[in-house]
């Protein structure tokens, strides 16, 4: 059978990126082979970055939107384990810190998704492990390449089709060239 993965090549950048690595510890050793791969993949594009702890997976996705709303990043990699247990705990987690994480990125962020979700805690370790398929480093990739994509598009407007030139867009408040009174 013919090898069927493809990995992108990594995105290069004009200007300086920085991002935040959010991860929740609770697996410590595999949280941090996570940020390991991580922190190698960012600086290996020779991007910058910060992290912060949170409790749980649960939590990722606000603190990403917190700093989304409160900071200036360029990008997030969200990092964390869930292990299957007895309850359906595991379903709620995964399946809702998924989903925060899905409704960020569609509002514009750029968030790779590291968030392991296994049956068992070898199957978390091989994700994890730093020396093989690092999920850790798979997320900040996803991440650099959706700022490189912003980036890309970003570029301000030329009144394209029904949309005005950016100097003529408000968001809120009077028009321009409305008289007031």
């Amino acid at each position: 059978m013919a090898d069927t993965d493809y990995t992108l090549p990594r995105p290069t950048f004009e200007k300086p990126v920085k991002l935040l690595i959010v991860v929740a510890p609770f697996y410590r050793d595999i949280a941090d082979n996570l940020i390991a791969g991580a922190k190698a993949e960012i600086e290996a594009t020779g991007a910058t970055w910060d992290i912060v702890e949170v409790p749980g997976a649960l939590e990722v996705p606000t603190a990403i939107a917190l700093a989304g709303r409160l900071s200036n990043y360029d990008g997030y990699v969200a990092l964390g384990c869930v292990i299957r247990g007895e309850t359906t705990h595991y379903e709620t987690v995964c399946n809702d810190s998924s989903r925060g994480i899905t409704l960020l990125g569609l509002q514009g962020h750029c968030i790779g998704n590291g968030i392991l979700t296994v049956e068992t805690r070898a199957q978390a370790e091989v994700r994890a492990d730093p020396e093989a398929m690092n999920k850790g480093a798979g997320a900040a990739a996803a991440a650099l390449h959706l700022v490189a994509l912003t980036r890309k598009w970003g570029a301000p407007r030329k009144g394209v089709g029904f949309l005005p030139d950016t100097e003529e867009l408000q968001i809120a408040g009077t028009p321009k060239d409305t008289p007031t009174a």
